[in-house]
């Protein structure tokens, strides 16, 4: 629902972005444990780890490697960025 309502307001005009919106809006709605249970801390260690030291997180080449896994890669890799973006704004505002 905080995507639909979230979508609406772009659609009317507001420059918004949707992940951030959501994330934004979410604690009002529901336990930050419940979003980020032991899992998704997993794979966020999984996915820096992989990272720091250039190694995939299975065995074999891209095309191996679990459409589940490649899916997570890029939304943690994306919220990332998306994090440190808003780190630079927030420096440069001072």
């Amino acid at each position: 629902m905080l995507i639909v309502e979230t979508q609406e307001h772009e659609e009317k005009g507001s420059k918004v972005d949707i992940p951030l919106s959501v994330s934004n809006q979410l604690p009002f709605f529901a336990c930050n444990n419940i979003i980020m249970n032991k899992e998704a801390r997993n794979d966020i260690s999984k996915y820096i780890y992989c990272k720091d030291y250039g190694i995939p997180p299975y065995k074999g080449s891209y095309e191996e490697q679990p459409a589940k896994w490649v899916i997570k890669h890029y939304i943690i890799k994306n919220s990332l960025a998306k994090e440190e973006e808003l780190a630079i704004k927030k420096s440069e505002k001072k």
